[in-house]
């Protein structure tokens, strides 16, 4: 199911109480359900905290701060002009606007209905669309690139569905390029401090994180692929794997957001981001 966005920005719901932390099972139903409820409820926060290091438009792909306008991971910013963009887990559009701004026509495709009115706050500049990625609302060949900065791929249980959809909505050629938090991260706490640098799980357990409310359901759910699996899950799409970037951390950079930091950042990759290519 899919909604287009209109309307204006207003107050969202009330936080619920402090979730229980697990991991077990958690199928495709329940992750996206969890995904669109947490991202409903905390929005606003994550916008407030962390909307002045994505800026308006600006297209970053991760904690590190690896600009796409510096990166060029989608092709030099002067090809992008009059190609069609899907990105996808939009959030507030802030990459969507980005690439707007260097001539693409952007669609920006969110879970969350709270997220785009976030976009809407920015600014109506860009197409949004409300959807689950697994189930994209698009004709087949409708896009040129698509792009996603830690949207969606790391909260949906079946990362291949949503990779043959991407697959199919792009034109042939086209390339696909996501990032995610780095797989080898998953073996360590998620500390930005030196308690965060001991391996304190093993990084082939491939059991869901989990939190979960007084009833048993799941209200947040994030999913571990090893760097094999994600590879592995590409190509199931119908993708080649073009390249595999593990962002360094800038000396620039000395924020601490959630478990990632200078500490941790200059010693262990936090972000993976895959360049793909549909055939």
């Amino acid at each position: 199911m899919s909604q287009e966005i209109h309307g204006t920005y207003s107050s969202g719901p009330a936080e619920t109480a402090e979730p229980e932390a697990t991991r077990r099972a958690a199928d495709e139903a329940e992750s996206s359900r969890a995904s669109r409820g947490w991202w409903d409820r905390n929005a606003d926060e994550y916008q407030s905290d962390h909307g002045g290091f994505l800026g308006d438009d600006r297209f970053v792909w991760g904690p590190e701060g690896l600009d796409e306008a510096e990166a060029a991971l989608l092709g030099p910013a002067s090809s992008l002009k009059d190609l069609d963009v899907l990105e996808i887990g939009a959030g507030a559009a802030q990459c969507s606007r980005w690439l707007a701004g260097q001539g693409a026509r952007p669609v920006a495709l969110d879970l969350s209905h709270r997220q785009l009115q976030h976009a809407l706050r920015i600014g109506e500049d860009v197409p949004l669309v409300e959807a689950d990625a697994g189930r994209l609302p698009f004709r087949d060949g409708s896009f040129d690139l698509a792009c996603s900065a830690y949207g969606a791929v790391p909260f949906v249980a079946d990362p291949v569905q949503v990779f043959r959809e991407v697959h199919r909505v792009l034109r042939p050629g086209g390339r696909w390029v996501f990032s995610v938090t780095h797989p080898i991260r998953w073996a360590f706490p998620d500390e930005p401090g030196p308690e965060g640098l001991s391996v304190a799980a093993s990084y082939f357990d491939r059991v869901p994180y989990v939190e979960q409310d007084e009833n048993g359901d799941a209200v947040y759910v994030e999913h571990h692929r090893t760097l094999g699996d994600r590879v592995r899950d590409v190509v199931a799409g119908g993708f080649r794997l073009v390249d595999l970037v593990e962002p360094e951390w800038p000396a620039w950079n000395n924020q601490e957001w959630g478990g990632w930091s200078p500490l941790r950042g200059n010693l262990i990759p936090g972000t993976a981001i895959f360049v793909c290519e549909r055939s």
